[in-house]
């Protein structure tokens, strides 16, 4: 009998930890949307905790952040670029051969609470390839769950943990960038949380009451090809544009 495919078997028990943490969430109304069932959190609390990354020295020091588009991340991009961050986001799915907006506080038409929403940034951004953008700083990512380990689970689209794996090959993203991910308490876990090798873990966790410091979290090397299937491949032109050169 052919065993389970382990990653499959991973699969499974992340998303038992998303729907039981996105169950406390809607039951104990720690959310701002009717449901988080299928996303990352738009948490209350989600002003204060960026409020609290932005007492930070790693904070203070970033000038470059890559952020993720989600709601609960908006007040995090919006003080980033009032306090002259250079931000980018990835385009949606990462369909485009330029897939990130680049949002420079020098040249917003838009106020910069505007400029952050996702909506906004996709009209006023212009749309970038890795050449243009510089050394990331700073790794601002939503999350369903965590842990103090510094194990995050996401969605389970997949698209962060690309984009991450994309801009490390690139050289953008290093050892000595800083990943933090804002989230309601509820959301952080005492427990081991499954991960896989293409997963990466974060240095700092930052609630509304407290941060989190995260020992050694882990970081892929790249992009692991074997986890990626064709049809991905093919959807995302900056990845099909490369495959022919790995071994998947």
């Amino acid at each position: 009998m052919k065993e389970p495919d382990v990653r499959t078997q991973v699969d499974a028990e992340k998303q038992r930890v998303r729907e039981r943490v996105w169950q406390t969430l809607d039951a104990r109304g720690a959310a701002l949307d009717d449901t988080t069932h299928g996303r990352i959190p738009n948490f209350i609390g989600s002003q204060a905790a960026a409020d609290r990354l932005a007492e930070l020295s790693a904070w203070r020091d970033a000038r470059v952040i890559k952020a993720v588009p989600d709601k609960a991340q908006l007040p995090a991009r919006a003080r980033a670029l009032a306090e002259g961050k250079t931000v980018f986001m990835a385009v949606p799915k990462l369909a485009d051969a330029r897939p990130f907006y680049l949002l420079d506080p020098a040249k917003l038409s838009v106020s910069p609470n505007e400029a952050a929403s996702s909506k906004v940034a996709a009209s006023v951004a212009p749309r970038v390839g890795v050449s243009a953008l510089g050394p990331v700083d700073m790794v601002v990512v939503g999350s369903v769950a965590v842990n103090r380990q510094g194990v995050r689970i996401g969605k389970g689209a997949g698209y962060s943990d690309l984009e991450f794996a994309f801009l490390m090959e690139a050289g953008l993203i290093s050892d000595r960038t800083v990943v933090v991910s804002t989230v309601h308490s509820l959301q952080v876990l005492d427990e081991e949380l499954p991960a896989t090798e293409h997963d990466f873990g974060v240095d700092l966790i930052v609630t509304p009451d407290e941060v989190i410091s995260c020992p050694a979290p882990h970081r892929p090397s790249g992009l692991v090809w074997a986890h990626l299937d064709a049809d991905k491949i093919a959807s995302i032109p900056v990845l099909a544009a490369r495959a022919p050169a790995h071994d998947r």
